[in-house]
């Protein structure tokens, strides 16, 4: 949905990058827009398939990416690639579970059991077919990157049953499953965006969030919520989307030719997320941060209720069998 707040940033982009793109055939450079800064996996991915674009194409197509936050929001992204403020964009999948429900499943808790289960899941059949759904809302759905597996951290005490999270306010993506998840935990669950976070963990006008090692540890928000439980509740992706009317006024061949490098940066991605991942958590241990394990059963058990109720939709729960075949 375009909403006052996004028109206006909408606005601001366009002014940002120029103009409002146009369809044309010469040389094009894409705008892409991300929250997260510099040296971030899927900046770094999304930079790397501007270079392999300008290679393949002697210099007629490449990228223009504004990271950490240039150009708005997150929870802002979606509509500016709608409204073709911006070419491309990449979302956490929370961002956009109430436009796209079919893109619940990849939210829900504990619908995969390792980051190898979800990889099979998001390149196989189910992967394929969930990056269709977003065509009928002015976006092209272009790949899934890794973005997980989601854990707790708050800057109160270690947390290792649900119990113990009772009148923690703990953040959470602007997403329904995500709030419901936390409240089902025994959390206060605030909705909050992703780059107001460390401020509001500093004033403790919350209490923590959930989120994987790479985003907890660029966004500094380890230096004050040092407790991190290794929950492992949701191995969500995010999404990488462009605007279908960028998209629509390229050749054929232009669209093959994106489609085919935004799939290749999935692995590329994926290296830099691994490497990334480990690196992030050795100097947040280092920085005097308390890993604890939990419970998973009873986590599991806290949040089945709400599982249930959302399988009570067909076809989520086809898609949801379908995935714990492939377990």
């Amino acid at each position: 949905m375009l909403t006052r707040r996004t028109l206006g940033v909408a606005g601001l982009a366009s002014l940002a990058i120029g103009c409002t793109p146009r369809a044309h055939s010469g040389p094009r450079i894409f705008t892409a827009a991300d929250v997260h800064p510099d040296g971030h996996p899927v900046v770094d991915a999304v930079r790397w398939m501007s270079d392999e674009l300008n290679r393949r194409t002697e210099g007629r197509l490449s990228l223009n990416i504004y990271p950490s936050g240039q150009l708005g929001l997150e929870d802002d992204s979606i509509g500016l690639a709608r409204f073709q403020a911006v070419d491309m964009c990449r979302v956490a999948v929370a961002a956009l579970n109430n436009a796209f429900p079919e893109t619940r499943l990849w939210a829900l808790p504990y619908v995969f059991r390792s980051v190898e289960h979800m990889r099979a899941t998001v390149d196989g059949d189910i992967g394929h077919a969930l990056l269709n759904v977003f065509a009928g809302r002015g976006l092209v759905g272009l790949a899934y990157y890794d973005a997980a597996p989601r854990c707790l951290y708050n800057v109160r005490h270690p947390v290792m049953e649900p119990g113990q999270l009772r009148g923690l306010k703990i953040r959470a993506p602007n997403s329904d499953i995500f709030l419901e998840m936390l409240a089902a935990m025994g959390a206060n669950p605030t909705p909050l965006s992703f780059g107001g976070v460390f401020s509001a963990l500093q004033t403790h006008l919350i209490d923590g969030a959930e989120n994987n090692w790479p985003s907890y540890q660029s966004s500094r928000q380890y230096e004050v919520a040092k407790f991190w439980s290794d929950s492992q509740h949701c191995f969500s992706p995010d999404a990488l989307l462009m605007s279908k009317d960028t998209f629509d006024a390229l050749s054929a061949a232009d669209q093959e030719l994106l489609r085919d490098v935004a799939q290749q940066s999935v692995a590329v991605q994926r290296t830099l997320w691994d490497e990334r991942s480990a690196t992030a958590q050795a100097e947040v241990v280092a920085a005097g941060v308390e890993i604890a394990q939990v419970d998973r059963p009873a986590f599991e058990a806290s949040v089945q209720p709400l599982l249930e109720r959302y399988l009570r939709d067909p076809v989520l729960r086809g898609l949801y069998e379908r995935v714990q075949a492939l377990a």
